[in-house]
């Protein structure tokens, strides 16, 4: 193995074997994206059996042993910053950060500064898990800008892979805390519907049918009434790009304050511009993994951040 290379051998079987090679090594390779193997197959650095580079990431992949060097990853986009962080837990393996809302959790276009990986970059010094690539150092997985709550962080590649692991099985315990309109009737219950991007905004997620995207489980409890409006616990059976929002919003109950999925009703558009709440109102209140090193399980639990508390208070019965 080259000196600042990583190598992963993934074992392709036959369940897999003719599918896309990008496509298959996702699979089992959870811990490296698909495009990130799109790029690495493209510049080489993905082997067969035999050993013998393959180039093309749609070559129908074989069953067997493929050999992937990762190289070191380049720097993120910025600098390392020292944007203040809340650490709920930190050992030399991995962290869990309580993110407010507003903030980016990795470099993108149009935010490629003042991200939660730019503070990681601060507050580790240098000590995070690299396979996430270029601009997505120690990122398991993440909550979206305007969502707050708990993330946990890798710190070597090894707990990296434990953690997507247990995303990949959905042995993740994850609990959100969202306002939503109206009540939910019945007052608890399960929304099981397929998510994917919608054909007519890509920037959307959208309900599919059987078969055209990915598996998405919402489990979802009321815990108090308010004024046509409710506070609901959301937990994930699986975990989705948008899935609390897209899922609550199929049933009749958006989030306050979504601008995306949300259609705010008239007795709640003035008291959100009264309390410039412009966010949806959701919060990522509790996670439990088992440590991928230690083996102990962990589990964390953040409190309502102020503003929701603020918009709870004053949907008060």
């Amino acid at each position: 193995m080259n000196r600042g290379v990583s190598t992963i051998i993934a074992t392709i079987g036959a369940d897999s074997a003719g599918w896309r090679l990008d496509r298959a090594l996702a699979a089992a390779v959870p811990t490296v994206s698909r495009e990130r193997l799109k790029a690495l197959i493209s510049s080489g650095q993905v082997r067969n059996a035999e050993g013998v580079a393959v180039r093309d990431p749609s070559s129908k992949a074989k069953t067997g042993d493929y050999r992937i060097d990762i190289p070191a990853p380049a720097p993120a986009h910025n600098e390392p910053q020292d944007i203040p962080l809340t650490i709920v837990f930190e050992d030399e393996h991995l962290l869990v950060v309580d993110k407010p809302a507003g903030m980016v959790v990795h470099p993108a276009a149009g935010n490629l500064d003042g991200t939660l990986v730019n503070a990681l970059l601060h507050h580790c010094a240098g000590r995070l898990s690299g396979i996430g690539g270029v601009a997505r150092p120690g990122i398991v997985h993440r909550i979206d800008k305007n969502t707050s709550g708990l993330l946990v962080v890798a710190k070597t590649d090894v707990a990296h892979e434990g953690l997507a692991a247990q995303f990949k099985k959905h042995s993740i315990q994850r609990g959100y805390r969202a306002i939503v309109a109206g009540l939910p009737n019945p007052p608890s219950g399960a929304v099981d519907a397929p998510l994917a991007r919608s054909s007519a905004n890509r920037q959307k997620m959208a309900i599919v049918g059987e078969g055209r995207g990915k598996r998405a489980v919402t489990h979802y409890r009321l815990i108090t009434p308010l004024k046509e409006a409710a506070l609901v616990e959301c937990r994930l059976e699986t975990g989705r790009t948008h899935q609390v929002r897209v899922h609550m919003t199929s049933i009749g109950h958006p989030l306050l304050g979504d601008p995306v999925y949300g259609r705010t009703r008239i007795v709640h558009r003035e008291l959100l511009n009264q309390l410039d709440f412009k966010r949806q109102a959701l919060h990522a209140a509790e996670i439990g993994f088992r440590h991928p090193v230690t083996k102990a399980d962990l589990s964390f639990k953040s409190a309502i951040p102020p503003d929701m508390q603020e918009l709870f208070r004053a949907l008060t019965v």
